[in-house]
């Protein structure tokens, strides 16, 4: 894939906000303890999209239990969940795998807008992106379930859930990108914050003070994945970007969602993000809603992430 892929933004741009406005706006908070329809609902409307596509997506089936938010305990009723995969084979070397995921529960109270349906709307269009390409290399699509807490890094969240099976199965799982909120952007000096210790320090001063690039987060026996991805992204599109992969206290804050799971299982990992509540006020919060994203660079970020995975997988046209 490459700059003359012929993707027009404006309709990439179109088809975000459609998923968005479905997913956030219609359906709203989806979690499997308090929300079960709903989470449902959104896994229908992602499978119905994969399938819009001519993708007959599979599902990893597994029981998660309730939650009493009262106790913080969980409960003895299950319910089953499930993540949404969507496998396109490669032509020269099918045993090498590259997966691509977001995840479609929301946390408790919140419409999930940016976190994380500006995500799975990504997933989305990065499957359309691939309609219809030769992949030298597999390419897995992956909608996971159970991301938020309660069962953020325990043995009911999706992605571990997922990479676990992975690992089992002896794959050769060669990268993850995860892609984990697309959609805050902001040109306003001191729109972007840091964590410690990046927020002081002679070091501060190199880094952007504006919330209007997209990172690039890996840990580090995932840097040269993360590198990569920043250069196949650069050579798409023209967006501003960065890349990092950090250790220790830094490892443990980038390493926030479902990448961690493959980091846990030995796989090389990164992190596609706006960084999250380092700029984005509504973050997990009920006033995180649809208007408030920014699709016109949410569809650049796609389209530079669609080359991205085309890079990764050898893409050609047929």
């Amino acid at each position: 894939m490459g700059r003359a892929d012929g993707f027009d933004e404006s309709e990439i741009e179109r088809r975000l906000r459609a998923h968005v406005d479905l997913l956030a706006g219609v359906i709203g908070e989806r979690n499997a303890w308090r929300r079960p329809g709903a989470l449902e609902g959104a896994a229908r409307y992602i499978e119905d999209q994969f399938r819009a596509m001519g993708y007959e997506p599979g599902a990893q089936r597994f029981m998660a239990k309730g939650y009493s938010p009262d106790s913080m305990q969980f409960a003895a009723d299950e319910a089953e969940v499930r993540n949404i995969e969507v496998e396109i084979r490669g032509e020269r070397r099918p045993g090498r795998v590259w997966v691509i995921g977001a995840h479609y529960d929301t946390v408790d109270g919140s419409p999930g807008a940016d976190d994380n349906t500006s995500a799975v709307a990504g997933l989305l269009e990065v499957g359309r992106m691939m309609r219809g390409l030769r992949l030298r290399d597999t390419l897995r699509l992956v909608a996971f379930v159970n991301e938020e807490p309660p069962y953020y890094k325990g043995d009911q969240m999706g992605s571990l859930v997922y990479a676990r099976r992975c690992k089992e199965r002896r794959e050769d799982v060669r990268g993850m990108v995860n892609l984990e909120m697309l959609g805050c952007y902001s040109d306003e000096p001191g729109s972007q914050l840091y964590p410690p210790p990046l927020d002081r320090g002679w070091w501060n001063k190199w880094l952007p003070k504006r919330g209007n690039f997209v990172a690039f987060a890996g840990n580090l026996g995932s840097w040269w994945l993360t590198r990569r991805c920043r250069k196949l992204f650069k050579r798409e599109v023209t967006f501003p970007s960065m890349w990092v992969a950090a250790p220790g206290r830094l490892k443990n804050l980038i390493g926030m969602s479902d990448h961690w799971s493959f980091w846990e299982q030995g796989y090389k990992a990164v992190m596609v993000t706006d960084t999250a509540f380092l700029r984005y006020r509504h973050y997990h919060k009920e006033s995180d809603t649809p208007e408030k994203l920014d699709y016109a660079r949410m569809a650049t970020v796609v389209r530079g992430v669609g080359g991205v995975m085309g890079g990764l997988v050898g893409a050609r046209p047929r």
